[in-house]
């Protein structure tokens, strides 16, 4: 079975953290987000995929390669100008062509079961069959009326006050058949929930619904990218080790998932899921609440406490700091006594001075030096990333 995988986009929302990386490569569970879907996609019986690619495409394509190592094939095709939903898919036309297909976000996270939506699609005679989860706040996606057959009445994508007629908003994967080409332009921007679909239903084509069950997510903003980890730490089947770990004394509940060569100082306490990824180092007196990943070749030092926080590769924590919620990139250095409050976000190569305060859902761009004793307040942007 084929699958097309739209990796276009250059993930503003999601900034500083799509600086450095495009938004499918951030990390979860200490590899790209990309990675569990095609992992999840062979698993559900799609081996060849198409990936579109866009902002940083030879990133994704250094990290796939050819597809094997996850037991299928991925051919890229790239995106010269931005070409939208459906207009991307368009571009990719000559490996989908001649059979079905299903589109989704190189954003997604998702543990759905997409073979099910596959038989779903074919048992049924709709052009498109469309994903649907109910949620409680559908603003920021299409939303569908379907009635007690699956077809779709009326789509609207992103409602307004007093336009939000239900709460089914579209999860953006689509069974399509091949046919679907013959509605969009080619070398035109064209989107599926703008365009196609309104334009599919004026004419009173067939869309079906089909609602979803289980984890679903795009990894579109802080918020939804941290309820991403949740997920996939939740999931964790037990504790895992991979090669050396030391620790004198420390207390460890599981289930955890450690690299090569972590060590953990006397008298720390980890609790679980948590993954640590090689060559980490923790302190004495330091304690590691649930759901929380550090990366590669980080230091978290004596004292501190880390709870539920996402901490990338080679971060260095001082002592006696407070991280709570928080989001940390590659490179960064929190000196000690400092305090990172729920839901901030820290760039790549930020240093935070001694005895620092950074408030709830802040954010601070690459490369920023905040002094010492500093309260921040709001966002600290770096014009030179503008």
């Amino acid at each position: 079975m084929k699958a097309c995988i739209m990796c276009g986009g250059e993930g503003t929302r999601l900034r500083p953290l799509t600086f450095e990386r495009p938004k499918p490569s951030i990390p979860i569970l200490n590899k790209p987000s990309v990675v569990h879907l095609i992992e999840h996609l062979c698993k559900e019986g799609f081996n060849s995929i198409v990936i579109t690619l866009g902002y940083m495409a030879e990133n994704i394509e250094e990290q796939l390669g050819d597809g094997r190592i996850f037991g299928v094939h991925i051919d890229y095709v790239y995106e010269k100008e931005k070409l939208g939903t459906a207009g991307g898919v368009k571009n990719a036309e000559k490996y989908l062509k001649g059979e079905p297909f299903i589109v989704l976000g190189g954003d997604h996270v998702l543990n759905l079961n997409l073979r099910e939506m596959y038989r779903f699609y074919e048992m049924n005679d709709a052009l498109v069959t469309i994903g649907l989860l109910s949620i409680d706040d559908p603003r920021e996606f299409g939303i569908a009326d379907m009635d007690v057959n699956n077809r779709i009445r009326r789509f609207l994508e992103k409602p307004g006050p007093g336009e939000i007629f239900s709460n089914l908003a579209s999860t953006g994967i689509y069974m399509c058949d091949p046919h679907i080409f013959d509605w969009i332009p080619a070398n035109t921007k064209y989107d599926f929930a703008k365009d196609l679909f309104p334009a599919m239903l004026e004419k009173n084509y067939k869309i079906n619904g089909m609602l979803a069950r289980g984890k679903w997510t795009d990894v579109g903003n802080a918020a939804a990218y941290r309820q991403a980890q949740r997920w996939m730490l939740e999931a964790l089947p037990g504790t895992s080790i991979v090669g050396q770990f030391t620790t004198k004394d420390a207390r460890l509940t599981g289930p955890l998932q450690f690299g090569h060569n972590v060590s953990v100082g006397s008298n720390s306490a980890i609790v679980g899921p948590v993954v640590i990824g090689e060559n980490t180092r923790i302190g004495d007196n330091v304690l590691i609440g649930p759901y929380t990943t550090i990366g590669s070749n980080c230091v978290i030092n004596d004292e501190s406490r880390i709870l539920s926080s996402y901490i990338f590769n080679n971060i260095t924590i001082g002592s006696n700091c407070n991280v709570s919620g928080s989001i940390i990139d590659n490179g960064a250095k929190v000196s000690d006594n400092s305090c990172l409050e729920n839901g901030t976000v820290i760039g790549p190569n930020v240093v935070i001075g001694n005895n620092t305060t950074v408030h709830s859902n802040t954010k601070i761009w690459p490369d920023i030096v905040v002094p010492e004793n500093t309260n921040v307040k709001k966002d600290m942007i770096n014009e030179s990333y503008m």
